[in-house]
């Protein structure tokens, strides 16, 4: 019989071999499971790197740089990068790396991108030229704001086009643009400015110009003329002033007239007066000539015209109440109403003589009942208004276009010539009752226009013949 003691101890012996042999049998099972591993790892490996050989063969650009730089990676085998020399971690991390790029190649969705160089054709260029409006497109100097580095570049590519076909370069879609830039690029031409015209309608005669307005009130069928103001009028008056107003008509009504105040001794008078024609239709305005007359008051004589206008109120827009400036034309009543006398002036300073020849006289005013004239012209020579010495011609019987070439002297001293006054006067001889006068004509500096432009020229020239004809008046 076993004593207990004995038994206790067996058992712990079975379970101490037990667990030996359990870790032993787990070592082992550890190392298999290891060794295993390994062979499958390396054999992996192995198919990876075949794979990826294969895949950067099939990939690889053929851009001569790409398939260097890819030799350089993969076959050499001294790099520190390689796959053999390099730690297997480095290597592990470039498999990867290049496994996620092949990925991305092998992906079914993307499509691959292919680069070209896609040259434009010539119906595109004339397309654009002739849209751009360049029918000979010329060269473009380029603006480079990249550098001069940049600029380097750009000139040696462009110096390398340069040698291509010059079909090639009228071709090209760039030139067009380039044209077309240089053209917006270029120093608009500045035109030289002109003076704005002069806003006066009419001719010029030197006898002033005219300010006026209209407007129409088409509701109450009125017409409002306001005579504002008239400049630069000539003078009638021995003083070199006139007494200026204006003689309105609505043409061809000439019974009813109107008249502005009258401006004494006044060459720029401001009037600024209305005049209204009540009940007028518009289409009845149209038919109208509105006519105005400038005139200079004479108490004692007839009052002279200065100049007159028309405004045929067809050509005016009288919705916009224009304001308009008209210059004064020669009155056509009243000339050559009398008739016009030849003339002819000269004077020598040094002996203070003034040499006044009648030459003739034509369309004169008949007087009497035959409808002829028996003329003749007589001269007094005036200081003012004292008359010191008279002279006449002889008498041309039944005629209204005497000739008389008679020539007539005066002692005028070089210091009064100024002050001195010719007055030539035109009478109709009649044997039984008085002489009756047909017209006038006052030569001095202080004369009229016309009268005053003579008797200067007179002076100008000293010792020679200066004619003129000269309208008779009243």
């Amino acid at each position: 019989m076993i004593p207990k003691h004995t038994s206790g101890t067996m058992d712990d012996t079975m379970q101490i071999v037990l667990a030996v042999v359990s870790s032993v049998a787990s070592v082992f099972i550890l190392l298999l499971a290891v060794f295993v591993c390994a062979c499958c790892w390396q054999k992996k490996r192995g198919s990876d790197e075949e794979h990826v050989d294969k895949l950067v063969q099939k990939y690889a650009p053929q851009d001569t740089d790409t398939r260097q730089l890819g030799k350089r990676s993969w076959e050499d085998k001294d790099s520190t990068v390689g796959f053999q020399s390099g730690s297997p971690m480095l290597r592990r991390k470039t498999i990867n790396i290049i496994n996620g790029l092949l990925d991305r190649f092998e992906r079914p969705s993307r499509n691959p991108v292919v680069a070209e160089h896609v040259q434009p054709s010539s119906s595109t260029h004339s397309a654009l030229n002739d849209s751009l409006g360049m029918r000979n497109p010329g060269t473009y100097q380029s603006i480079n704001s990249a550098g001069p580095q940049n600029h380097r570049t750009l000139s040696q590519s462009n110096s390398q086009k340069s040698t291509t076909s010059t079909d090639e370069e009228n071709g090209s879609v760039w030139k067009g643009m380039k044209n077309f830039a240089n053209m917006l690029m270029e120093d608009p031409v500045v035109e030289e400015e002109l003076p704005p015209p002069d806003p006066t309608e009419g001719v010029d005669c030197g006898l002033g110009k005219l300010q006026i307005s209209l407007s129409y009130d088409f509701q109450t069928l009125t017409l409002t003329l306001k005579v504002l103001q008239a400049t630069n009028l000539i003078a009638k008056d021995f003083s070199g002033t006139s007494d200026p107003y204006v003689k309105i008509l609505l043409l061809p009504d000439k019974k009813h007239k109107l008249l502005t105040k009258v401006k004494k001794r006044n060459l720029n008078p401001r009037w600024n007066e209305c005049f209204l024609f009540e009940g007028w239709p518009h289409n009845k305005l149209l038919e109208k000539t509105l006519y105005l007359q400038v005139i200079d008051y004479d108490r004692f004589s007839r009052d002279d015209p200065i100049g007159e206008t028309y405004i045929p109120l067809n050509e005016i827009d009288l919705s916009q109440s224009p304001v308009m400036w008209r210059f004064l034309q020669p009155c056509k009543d009243s000339r050559g109403k009398l008739g016009e006398l030849l003339l002819s002036l000269s004077y020598q300073p040094a002996v203070g003589r003034l040499t006044v020849i009648v030459m003739k006289a034509k369309d004169l005013k008949a007087k009497d009942i035959t409808g002829a004239s028996d003329p003749y012209v007589k001269l007094w020579l005036m200081y003012g208004n004292a008359k010191t010495e008279k002279k006449k011609t002889s008498i041309k019987m039944r005629t209204l276009n005497p000739v008389y070439n008679e020539s007539f002297i005066f002692e005028i001293p070089w210091e009064r010539i100024r002050e001195a006054t010719i007055e030539v006067t035109v009478m109709d001889f009649d044997k039984v009752g008085r002489n009756e006068m047909i017209g006038k004509v006052m030569l001095g500096s202080k004369s009229g226009p016309l009268e005053s432009r003579h008797w200067n020229d007179m002076i100008t020239k000293p010792r020679q013949q200066v004619a003129q004809w000269h309208l008779l008046k009243d």
